[in-house]
């Protein structure tokens, strides 16, 4: 996964759009390939590591953890540490990532409805 200089002419154009528009915004937020799903997963309360990898076979362990990094960064998600051994991590969304959720829900039945008119 490479990274957008800062100083590149593609980022400056990102960094403005998202500042003209707050859906752009929101829609950068989410726009990784697995964080709806992470957050879907995470409606229910928190899971541990193992248990999101569970559910979502085809991810591999670096990408999930950099997922989980992205959007603990983006404040969707709280990671929390338990001194036990073996270590435990468990992840729950934060206050203002149970907020997308319903916003996520319509998204899901949004798809399923053009699903059916396009398929």
């Amino acid at each position: 996964m490479s990274k957008i200089k800062p100083s590149s002419t593609h980022d400056e154009n990102k960094r403005k759009l998202e500042a003209e528009c707050p859906e752009i915004y929101a829609a950068n937020l989410i726009s990784g390939q697995w964080t709806v799903a992470i957050c879907c997963y995470l409606a229910g309360g928190k899971l541990r590591y193992a248990d999101l990898k569970k559910r979502m076979p085809s991810i591999t362990d670096r990408m999930l953890a950099l997922e989980l990094n992205k959007m603990e960064e983006k404040g969707l998600v709280v990671r929390y540490v338990y001194a036990e051994v073996p270590a435990r991590v468990e992840y729950e969304l934060t206050s203002i990532g149970n907020e997308l959720l319903p916003i996520i829900f319509q998204l899901r039945d949004w798809g399923e409805r053009h699903k059916v008119l396009f398929s």
